[in-house]
């Protein structure tokens, strides 16, 4: 059995998660859980809409979802302390026009947890 949680920021990073976990799943076996957080600066309904992909794309696997307020780094460092996961799926970055490189959330991720992070590919959005 495996745990994931898969830290979405935008549509394209969760359809990008989803991409990374079809194959994977077992889902008699492991469990999803999505965490989007809202940030002040981003669109208010891309945390939503990346719920909606999620429980559509991993239909199979019946996610759990959830919204956070904040500063992503921290509201998923929190949430990966709440939900103890096998392993953390992230976008490179936040999954919007012009955003490119690995960001500072995936970055900090990486750094400070104990467990394996997988930086999904994200389409390019230019």
């Amino acid at each position: 059995m495996t745990e994931y949680l898969v830290a979405a920021s935008s549509v394209h990073v969760t359809a990008a998660a989803a991409d990374y976990l079809q194959p994977r799943l077992d889902p008699s076996a492991d469990s999803v859980v999505v965490v989007g957080v809202r940030e002040p600066d981003a669109p208010t309904r891309d945390a939503e809409d990346a719920a909606n992909v999620a429980r559509s794309r991993l239909a199979v696997a019946m996610p759990a979802t959830e919204t956070r307020d904040g500063d992503p780094t921290e509201e998923l460092l929190a949430a990966i302390d709440e939900y103890d996961p096998d392993e953390v799926l992230v976008g490179a970055n936040r999954g919007t026009a012009g955003a490119t490189g690995v960001g500072s959330t995936a970055t900090a991720l990486l750094e400070r947890i104990d467990r394996p992070v997988v930086v999904v590919p994200l389409p390019d959005l230019s």
